[in-house]
């Protein structure tokens, strides 16, 4: 098996690899690496100035299957400072996902900058973490995951961890910061589930990431949370780090019934 989630088969086309499967059906993707492959045609839409991707949603339209997708980005408004961009994913010609991102015109605040999150501890000092019994391989295997707080993640609730690609994004390619943080976002409402996977579905149709900084090294961290409504919706928010601190907010519309 090929070692990255995707092989490139050029003109924006990408054949995925069982690295992809999600936990809940080995024919259908984990929605993390689809969503960094969308960022990562984002990424691709050039810019005059120095710029940043400060909010991104990535829109769930159906199942990624493990067959042969295509990616395309354009820029809906340009803007001297405020960009407004989208990216398509398809499969068979049919949209699986799409995304819609604001690109701003960066400049020097760091001596304002304000309100991030406690950094957490190193990753390096944290133990290997383990999902629940009967979760797919695949996307799971495919990442090195460790605690990063007193909770465990194979029990209900809130839980922290920290998480890397033991495997680039797209074969023969370095994943970009963003990337590598789209790669993990989406895993919020699994880290933080509430219910018995065997019994209830709790899963995501969007995916909305508020960026404060582009991470650096391999380790993006994950403290999440869900909260479940009365009525079938939640939501799963995240606070994603990198070894220096916050970096970013995640947020999910969960989908909660039984099976």
């Amino acid at each position: 098996m090929t070692d990255a989630f995707y092989l490139p088969l050029g003109g924006g086309r990408f054949q995925p690899t069982q690295h992809t499967s999600g936990p809940w059906s080995p024919d259908a993707q984990h929605f993390g690496p689809p969503s960094a492959l969308l960022v990562r045609a984002l990424e691709e839409l050039p810019a005059e100035r120095e710029t940043m991707l400060a909010r991104v949603t990535i829109e769930i339209l159906g199942p990624a299957p493990l067959a042969e997708l295509a990616v395309r980005a354009v820029t809906e408004r340009p803007g001297r400072s405020v960009e407004l961009l989208s990216a398509e994913l398809t499969a068979g010609g049919r949209p699986v996902a799409r995304a819609a991102a604001w690109r701003l015109a960066t400049a020097d605040t760091s001596e304002q900058a304000a309100g991030s999150a406690p950094a957490l501890p190193p990753a390096e000092d944290c133990p290997q973490a383990a999902w629940p019994s009967g979760w797919g391989s695949g996307y799971l295997d495919a990442m090195e995951w460790r605690s990063a707080g007193d909770a465990d993640i194979a029990r209900p609730g809130p839980a922290t961890v920290w998480a890397r690609q033991r495997v680039p994004l797209v074969d023969g390619e370095k994943p970009s910061p963003l990337q590598r943080l789209f790669t993990v976002a989406d895993s919020g409402n699994g880290v933080s589930n509430r219910l018995d996977w065997r019994a209830w579905l709790f899963i995501n149709s969007e995916l909305t990431v508020h960026v404060q900084r582009e991470p650096s090294g391999e380790w993006i961290g994950l403290d999440a949370a869900t909260v479940i409504g009365p009525h079938g919706v939640g939501t799963a928010r995240s606070t994603l780090h990198d070894a220096a601190g916050q970096v970013a907010n995640g947020s999910q519309a969960l989908l909660v019934r039984r099976r």
